[in-house]
């Protein structure tokens, strides 16, 4: 009998999914830390209080694009078919349920690991997966009840950002080098950010 599969969920809003979100993904792949990451694209994330300024169905299609042909990669829609806000806890309930037998991976950026604490369930979020994080520039404080419950990404540490990207297109600045070849047409196309 085989090892589990071991499934990255690699949440957020995607507005827009980067170069850096995909670079993460083949990193967890290349580490094989992951056999294969799912992105699920947020509907509304209950922690963030601006935006996300991109409709839920833009922002699935950009993470659509963005994975199609990436080995290993999927998009997921579940957050943004189930009503109501979405908490990460109720979304690893539903990969355990749809994928049994799975081990599930929470990736996450070092300033979400500090936060989850804070979020419904920490408890029911670190009893369903391990974490996999993400690192970010500076230096951080590491809750003690996180200790056992993560493993940082071995990942050259970047700051670009989604915010970034959408100050550049306002701006009207190039973001081909930023984002992936489908997502740049799609924002392009549909004039996503204005």
């Amino acid at each position: 009998m085989g090892s589990p599969e071991r499934i990255g969920v690699f949440g957020g809003t995607f507005d827009p999914i980067h170069n850096t979100h995909i670079a993460v993904a083949r990193a967890a792949l290349a580490q094989r830390r992951v056999s294969r990451v799912v992105f699920v694209v947020s509907a509304r994330p209950p922690h963030k209080h601006e935006g996300p300024y991109a409709a839920p169905e833009e922002r699935y299609a950009m993470v659509a694009a963005a994975v199609a042909g990436q080995a290993g990669m999927a998009a997921s829609r579940l957050e943004l078919d189930r009503r109501g806000p979405s908490y990460t806890v109720d979304t690893l309930a539903a990969f355990a349920r749809d994928c049994p037998g799975a081990a599930l991976a929470l990736i996450l950026g070092m300033d979400s690991l500090i936060d989850l604490p804070t979020w419904r369930d920490p408890e029911g979020i670190l009893a369903r997966a391990h974490i996999l994080v993400v690192p970010r520039p500076g230096t951080w404080d590491i809750p003690a009840s996180l200790d056992g419950h993560y493993d940082v990404l071995d990942f050259e540490e970047t700051t670009l950002s989604s915010t970034e990207i959408r100050e550049r297109i306002a701006a009207g600045e190039p973001i081909d080098e930023l984002v992936p070849p489908g997502v740049g047409r799609l924002i392009c196309e549909r004039r996503i950010y204005g």
